[in-house]
């Protein structure tokens, strides 16, 4: 019987001994990678342009006709359910003034990177806040995604 107590106890010892050693170095290690991870990410990131591969892009002085109309078809077919071309929110956030209040780089990486956008450009997050549903990928090609910031020039030039 001695022998079976002084064996549960060794066993009990040595596993309290291990767990408290592995609890004080193990998460502190971890928590610091993370954070550290975090703060580089953000560090890095372009609010100005967004997230995603649209760094720069040319636009005519005026809306393009041709994609303006194929913007129109999209926002109908993708975007009309949640947006309002208005400053009312629907669902989402109206359009109205959208690209007086973010770049074209910055619109366009949004259509095409929605979730990563949605992860880390401040903005994304504001407006999720707002209006407490999170945009789902649409999966717009980069041609849509053109189309469409040349629907919103266009709606915003007409206002």
């Amino acid at each position: 019987m001695k022998i079976n107590t002084f064996w549960i106890a060794s066993v009990v010892l040595g596993l309290l001994s291990s767990c408290s050693n592995n609890s004080s170095s193990g998460p502190t290690a971890s928590t610091t990678d993370a954070s550290t991870s975090a703060a580089s990410t953000s560090a890095n990131y372009d609010s100005v342009r967004g997230s995603g591969k649209f760094k720069h892009i040319d636009l005519q002085p005026t809306p393009q006709p041709t994609l303006v109309a194929a913007g129109k078809s999209v926002y109908e077919l993708k975007c009309s359910a949640c947006h309002k071309l208005t400053g009312e929110k629907l669902v989402g956030p109206g359009w109205l003034g959208v690209t007086n209040r973010h770049t074209p780089e910055w619109i366009m990486n949004f259509a095409t990177n929605t979730d990563e956008m949605i992860d880390k450009d401040p903005k994304a997050q504001a407006m999720l806040q707002v209006c407490m549903v999170r945009m789902p990928n649409q999966h717009l090609s980069d041609d849509d995604a053109r189309n469409i910031l040349e629907f919103m020039r266009n709606n915003d030039k007409d206002k």
